[in-house]
């Protein structure tokens, strides 16, 4: 067994097979899991078991994972928890439709546990580098702060998703830098996560939202820059 620090992982879907074999694999890795059989139990059991993590299926009675899971990051204390979508759904509306929810990974169903394990050490590790950076950026009128995940303007905060902040954050550390698509999708959601490049203008989008248009300039033909110059 693993000797890594104990997380805690919630499977929600409502085939029992497949439940069975992830709590199998995921236990024999040293994490602590429960079940949930549909999106409204995923819910109920997210908010009572507080997972650092969970598995969460589209297709489910009662709620679906979608639904399930924008109620659990509109939900304050379980809004930095990880949600890697396990589907069936392949088509890109659905795929695209996680990732605007603030999903971390998109998985289509069959599963291959050993590339889920994989996958799962890495999001847990990229946690773990995150947490040794500075707690916190300001920039103008602008406080980022790592250990909330909110954002203050004057006076107004702002509780952002987990890859919102993420990308907020590592545009503000490298100002007037320009980022590319896929250098952004590299650095916030990893190369091991297969994310369309349409992800970070949609993240981008909902920034300029609520922080207005002057803190991240598009460069055309290029991507991205965070900038304090009008």
């Amino acid at each position: 067994m693993s000797l890594k620090p104990t997380q805690r992982i919630l499977i929600a879907d409502d085939d029992q097979d497949i439940v069975e074999m992830l709590q199998y694999n995921l236990k024999k890795e040293g994490y602590e899991v429960k079940t949930a059989q549909n999106g409204k139990d995923a819910v109920e059991k997210a908010i009572t078991f507080q997972p650092n993590l969970i598995l969460m299926d589209i297709m489910m009675p009662q709620l679906d994972g979608i639904e399930a899971s924008r109620i659990i990051k509109e939900t304050a204390e379980l809004a930095e928890t990880y949600i890697i979508f396990l589907t069936a759904r392949s088509e890109e509306y659905s795929e695209v439709a996680a990732f605007d929810i603030g999903a971390d990974d998109y998985i289509v169903k069959p599963i291959k546990p050993r590339a889920l394990m994989s996958r799962i050490s890495a999001i847990f590790r990229r946690e773990n580098k995150k947490t040794k950076s500075e707690d916190s950026i300001t920039i103008s009128d602008l406080v980022i702060d790592r250990k909330s995940y909110t954002v203050t303007q004057n006076d107004q905060v702002f509780e952002m998703p987990r890859k919102e902040f993420e990308l907020l954050y590592f545009l503000a550390q490298n100002p007037e830098r320009v980022y590319s698509r896929d250098d952004l999708l590299q650095s916030i959601w990893g190369t091991d996560v297969y994310v369309l490049a349409r992800t970070v203008d949609v993240h981008i989008r909902k920034l300029r939202e609520k922080l207005g248009e002057g803190y991240i300039k598009t460069v055309k033909g290029v991507g991205y820059k965070f900038s304090n110059n009008d």
